[in-house]
């Protein structure tokens, strides 16, 4: 039995943790073809003993050369590219605008919006080529932040809004050649996802909360605690054939958060 996605190629980005990681594993696992893009060194450094022949670029996705490269890289080693997806985020630990200093809102602004929602133009923008030759697909990383409240503070929850904004914009723009969905993760666990380095969380962790576990499955319905390996298959469902007929649209994987009581 083929896997879904036998034989397309694709380019994870923000691959070195957490959600992303998850993907490059369960993209193989069905068959794909798979290069990152990932910032961090020691992350890529991990990527290429974990998956030897993977194609790893180092680079910092909130750019235009990093990108560039790295779908350069992509099809330099596949021949194509079919399948761009994109995992790059911060969090802003639910700062809210009382939390705030005026004086640092412009950076803490342009920190958070360059890498959760410039990194996503980019990595579209640089694809763009490739994708139109495969007529392939698009998938962006939502969050559960963009469609319930107290999911995130005053900079995360509207950078996700930006995220929602952007898969309708291109899926209506880019049809009918390329399909663009989004997947809007709930809570996670053993993710990386890191603080805004401009509010002076850069060391700080989402996982490193105590009791995280139990928390999550507290606050939704499925009472399930989700890691990236579940949120991946999402992401495998929107990038293969098996989703031809859906683009502009997103996938929930959030324990039913929705579902009132």
């Amino acid at each position: 039995m083929t896997g879904w996605l036998e034989g397309r190629r694709a380019l994870i980005v923000g691959a070195g943790s957490g959600i992303g990681r998850a993907v490059v594993n369960a993209f193989q696992q069905e068959g794909a073809r798979v290069a990152v893009l990932e910032r961090d060194a020691a992350k890529c450094e991990a990527l290429e003993a974990e998956v030897p022949g993977l194609p790893v670029v180092t680079g910092d996705a909130t750019t235009r050369t990093a990108n560039d490269e790295a779908v350069a890289a992509t099809v330099e080693a596949y021949g194509g590219l079919d399948i761009l997806v994109n995992c790059v985020g911060i969090f802003d630990f639910y700062r809210g605008i009382g939390d705030l200093d005026a004086d640092t809102i412009d950076s803490a602004f342009d920190e958070m919006f360059r890498t959760n929602v410039k990194s996503h133009l980019h990595s579209v923008k640089a694809a763009l080529p490739a994708l139109r030759e495969a007529q392939g697909t698009v998938i962006l990383t939502e969050s559960t932040s963009a469609y319930y409240p107290g999911r995130g503070g005053v900079l995360y929850v509207p950078s996700k809004f930006a995220v929602r904004g952007l898969v309708t914009a291109l899926a209506h723009e880019l049809a009918p050649r390329i399909r663009v969905n989004g997947v809007a993760p709930g809570g996670t666990l053993n993710t990386d996802l890191r603080g805004l380095g401009s509010l002076g969380l850069g060391d700080e962790r989402l996982n490193d909360a105590p009791d995280r576990a139990a928390e999550l499955s507290a606050r939704v319905p499925l009472q399930v605690a989700l890691s990236g390996e579940d949120h991946a298959w999402s992401y495998v469902f929107l990038a293969s054939s098996r989703s031809r007929g859906i683009t502009g649209d997103v996938i929930h994987p959030d324990g039913g958060i929705g579902v009132k009581a």
